[in-house]
């Protein structure tokens, strides 16, 4: 009557083991370690640098577990895991002096961080630790700020270019076009021409508002965009941010960052286990813009320039490209470039060679096809202010693929190339919020949530027991099973465990063993009715499953909600309390039952009693079953 099939104890086998597996990892820990990498485009990572890296070590007298080349390509690093934090920081300052002739322009970037102990094997099969988030591993937290009315100015630069070049693509005459704030004014001298204008950008552009005003004897038609268009690019200002900080702080060896979007206009950076907060704002507080636009044709260099500026020109005297006077027509921006490299011109002299995306590539073909001969400024701005790295002359039409050239030392190459790699941010920002977690209180909250949950678990385990006897320990036994497979849950989706996340653990044991308590319980009112044991199973097991199922799909309905329209710790929280409730209703009743039919279903109808503890029947003394 009580038995499962072979194939359902295999099941269970199989899922024990596997979770037995990928919760393994998360018990070997972490070493402190440095990671080295390049500084230059010109400077490799080969195993040359990790035979140097191991040289620099045993000269300084500081030991090291493990030196070995990790990653591939542009990724490729040295690690040097270390047993203490105090090895790993003079192994720092020994690197950093003895592999950088210039420690002002340094060759090689050495990073503080730690490495995960797992083994080999492991790895391969994909089974890794769960990440620890800020407040388990200390780190840095950085709230930043986007410049919402300098994205909003740059889509209005863009948007005046687009018309003005509809306009001239369809031969639609204007006499003159401004930008005024968030709109565009175009003036024309009759309404004809003006209605003409109208339908066109109509037609061609849909998320612009228009309206006719006039100034005068001249018609005027107002180019604005729709509410849902302007809400629109601030939204993709901000997610664009988050993908170029992303790539940014990827570029540079930090690991396991997160990286996310608060509010309508903020991005929370935290960098759990960076232990220079100097060099972790270095990196992400690169906040510079980039635009190439044509250099005004019509100014004269020789001429004193700020008397010498059209209207629909601007003029820049910073960088090694200035100073220079600049269309206010933007061509491209930072997002349509898919990769750079420093690199050397067919002259030998420092160059960047520059992908586009498909988008780019048409937009600069188009542009450089009419304007060969002529300047082209590269600009990049930062806190509010433009600079001039470069102001190359278009040498030929342009494609996906072109050269900067003219930038000076291979130094600027890399610079900017790294810069433009990396991804150019749409939007400046600035630091609002800065937050630094030692990894000393770190610890001491992985070792307070670890005794709070283990205690949790033997302070319920002891009360099964002594309550429901021999099914006391089924239950613990099946709670232990929900602990090892929503661990290893965790650790399979690499999720990130902060506080949080304990709490949702701690949590998710009391929920699952209330699952147990209605099983033990039922079974406990099937005796008291008068059936036999191995009925009382089959029937306990059946009607509190319905009790069960309903408890736990409510519950996790507010899990969803939580994991939703939460954010940051709320939704750390949803994500473990929602699997939490999944893996429960799994041990429970599948896995529970298994054990329970593999210890008293096999002796059939030779058993007489049950050991569930005390059976209560109204009107009789308690007897134990």
């Amino acid at each position: 009557m009580n038995r499962y099939p072979v194939w359902k104890y295999i099941l269970i086998a199989v899922a024990l083991l596997l979770g037995a597996l990928y919760t393994a990892p998360n018990y070997f820990g972490e070493s402190p370690a440095l990671q080295v990498t390049t500084g230059k485009t010109a400077v490799k990572i080969t195993s040359d640098t990790t035979a140097r890296v191991a040289d620099v070590l045993t000269r300084e007298g500081v030991p090291a577990k493990q030196v070995s080349l990790e990653g591939t390509g542009n990724s490729t690093a040295v690690r040097a895991r270390f047993d203490t934090t105090d090895a790993q920081f003079k192994a720092k300052l020994a690197l950093e002096r003895q592999l950088n002739r210039d420690q002002a322009d340094p060759d090689y970037i050495v990073t503080v961080n730690l490495v995960k102990n797992t083994p080999a094997w492991m790895q391969k099969l994909r089974a890794l630790p769960m990440n620890l988030g800020l407040d388990l591993r200390g780190g840095v937290h950085f709230l930043l700020q986007v410049d919402a009315k300098a994205v909003l100015e740059t889509k209005m630069k863009g948007t005046q270019a687009s018309v003005r070049s509809i306009l001239r693509d369809k031969n639609v005459r204007h006499a003159g076009i401004e930008r005024s704030g968030n709109t565009v004014e175009v003036t024309f001298r009759d309404a004809e021409t003006r209605a003409a204008a109208r339908s066109v950008l109509s037609s061609q552009v849909q998320d612009l508002q228009l309206a006719d005003a006039a100034d005068g004897s001249d018609l005027k038609l107002l180019v604005t965009l729709k509410p849902e268009a302007l809400k629109r690019t601030v939204e993709e200002g901000v997610n664009q941010n988050i993908t170029t900080l992303s790539k940014r702080i990827n570029e540079l060896g930090v690991t396991e960052p997160v990286i996310q979007r608060q509010g309508a206009d903020r991005i929370v950076v935290q960098l759990p286990g960076v232990q220079d907060v100097a060099r972790a704002k270095d990196i992400i507080g690169r906040t510079a813009t980039l635009e190439m636009r044509m250099v005004d044709p019509t100014v004269t260099p020789g001429t004193e320039l700020s008397a010498a500026v059209p209207l629909n020109s601007e003029l820049f005297t910073e960088g090694r490209g200035a100073p220079v006077v600049v269309s206010k027509d933007i061509i491209l921006t930072g997002d349509y470039i898919s990769s750079a490299v420093a690199t050397f011109d067919q002259n030998q002299q420092p160059a960047v060679s520059i992908d586009l995306n498909g988008d780019g590539g048409r937009k600069i073909r188009l542009v450089t096809r009419e304007n060969i001969g002529k300047r082209m400024a590269v600009l990049l701005k930062e806190k509010g202010k433009y600079t001039v790295p470069t102001a190359p002359t278009i040498q030929g039409e342009l494609g996906s693929t072109f050269q900067i050239t003219g930038i000076g030392s291979i130094e600027d190459a890399n610079e900017l190339a790294l810069l433009l790699r990396s991804g150019a941010l749409s939007a400046p920002m600035e630091f609002i919020e800065e937050r630094v977690v030692g990894p000393q209180l770190g610890a001491e909250n992985i070792s307070r949530g670890l005794h709070s949950t283990v205690w949790g678990f033997l302070a319920i385990t002891v009360f099964m027991i002594i309550y429901y006897n021999m099914f006391g320990v089924f239950s613990a036994l099946a709670l232990a099973a929900n602990v090892l497979f929503l661990l290893a849950l965790l650790s399979m989706l690499q999720a990130t465990l902060t506080l949080p996340g304990i709490a949702a653990i701690a949590l998710a044991l009391g929920m699952a063993i209330d699952a147990n308590v209605l099983i033990n319980e039922r079974i406990r009112e099937e005796l008291r009715g008068g059936a036999t044991p191995q009925q009382a199973i089959t029937h306990g097991f059946s009607h509190a499953w319905d009790t069960i199922f309903d408890s736990n799909v409510t519950t996790l309905i507010v899990g969803l909600a939580l994991l939703i329209f939460g954010s940051g710790a709320v939704r750390g929280f949803a994500v473990v309390h929602t699997l939490g409730i999944l893996t429960s209703m799994f041990s429970a009743v599948f896995v529970m039952r298994g054990i329970v039919n593999l210890w008293y279903g096999r002796r059939g109808k030779k058993v007489t009693k049950l050991s569930v503890g005390t059976v209560w029947t109204p009107g009789l003394p308690a007897e134990k079953k």
